[in-house]
């Protein structure tokens, strides 16, 4: 179902009736293309109950997007029971346009729009496909990845691809500051193929079931720090783990400390055992690897936003010597992605 043009300047479209999906950081610039873009008419928002929202990694506030526009943002505890469906389908919509969602969307769910679902995944498909492929990317020492928009199916990742647009990650880049890159390029990317899109003329190029890999699924206990690991391998784990996800942590006199932003280091540095604390002053604590060592500049206890990690550690009486408890190696594989849940924490 179709309505009238928007009365705005240059290109005169058709707009297309969109319902849009979202929950967490991806999903703010994508929405704002939508209801400024002369093609569209954003017909309805979805997003998760506050209470869920609340446990997401990154989670925004939709309404406060849509809100300016008169655009109702509706809530979807479960985005494929019958009742969200029905809601969708009553709607009419041309597209539905999906970004930060954390589920994937039923065939039922899928069938409804007249010209698809549109989805976006922050890698360049079929390379990393799963979940927190960007924290992946940061851990793993990666220098690249990018954002991938294709239309959703009923699989992970696996829909035809409409478009892709590699991102840098850089060596001060955390989790947050790539996001933010991925999701503008997302944007960029919708906003030059909506009209497309709505016209039922998007390109389109399938995936291959045999081509990339698929991605561990991270938990908050897999944020464990092992000091054990060269330098920039420590320094890319803390970022790769910082705000707004649940952050890198190490034991430390026997309670868990969040190790939130490490200053990225040079080729030399000072070392010694890993895990012991070799300087404390106001740059920050320098902790030493396997080998050098990396400057700790923000840390807190759990549940406390970061702090200087200099005066953290001065309020508690830590100093040079003190040392983080060291890692068991099979934990410290599983935390890669690279070995099995240790028993100790499957039980």
């Amino acid at each position: 179902m179709n309505e009238g043009g928007s009365g705005m300047p240059g290109p005169q479209w058709t707009q297309g009736r969109v319902v849009f999906v979202g929950a967490v950081h991806e999903a703010r610039p994508v929405l704002s293309t939508l209801l400024t873009h002369p093609a569209a008419r954003v017909v309805a928002a979805m997003a998760p109950p506050a209470e869920q929202a609340k446990r997401l990694s990154g989670a925004v506030d939709l309404a406060e997007v849509a809100g300016h526009e008169g655009v109702r943002v509706l809530q979807a505890a479960d985005i494929n029971a019958p009742a969200v469906g029905d809601t969708v389908r009553a709607l009419e919509p041309d597209l539905l346009v999906v970004a930060g969602w954390t589920r994937l969307l039923g065939p039922e769910l899928l069938s409804v729009p007249a010209h698809g679902c549109v989805g976006f995944h922050a890698s360049l498909l079929p390379r990393h496909r799963g979940r927190a492929p960007v924290n992946w990317a940061i851990l793993r020492g990666e220098t690249r990845t990018g954002n991938t928009m294709l239309f959703l199916d009923p699989g992970a990742d696996t829909g035809d691809i409409i478009d892709q647009c590699p991102v840098p990650i850089l060596l001060d880049d955390t989790c947050g500051t790539v996001y933010e890159r991925v999701a503008a390029a997302g944007a960029r990317m919708l906003a030059e193929h909506l009209p497309a899109l709505l016209a039922g003329t998007a390109p389109r190029r399938p995936q291959r079931a045999t081509e990339g890999d698929v991605l561990p699924r991270r938990t908050p206990e897999m944020g464990v720090l092992d000091w054990n690991r060269p330098a920039r391998a420590v320094h890319d784990w803390v970022r790769a783990l910082t705000k707004p996800y649940p952050g890198a942590f190490s034991d430390l006199d026997g309670h868990r400390t969040m190790i939130w932003r490490t200053r990225p280091p040079h080729r030399s540095e000072p070392d010694g055992p890993p895990g012991t604390i070799l300087a404390v002053d106001p740059a920050g604590v320098r902790v030493a690897t396997a080998p050098g060592s990396v400057v700790v500049t923000e840390m807190s206890a759990p549940d406390q936003p970061p702090e200087p990690a200099a005066a953290w550690c001065a309020r508690r009486g830590i100093r040079p010597g003190h040392r983080f408890a060291p890692v068991p190696p099979p934990l410290a594989r599983w935390a890669r992605g690279e070995g099995p849940r240790p028993e100790v924490l499957a039980r």
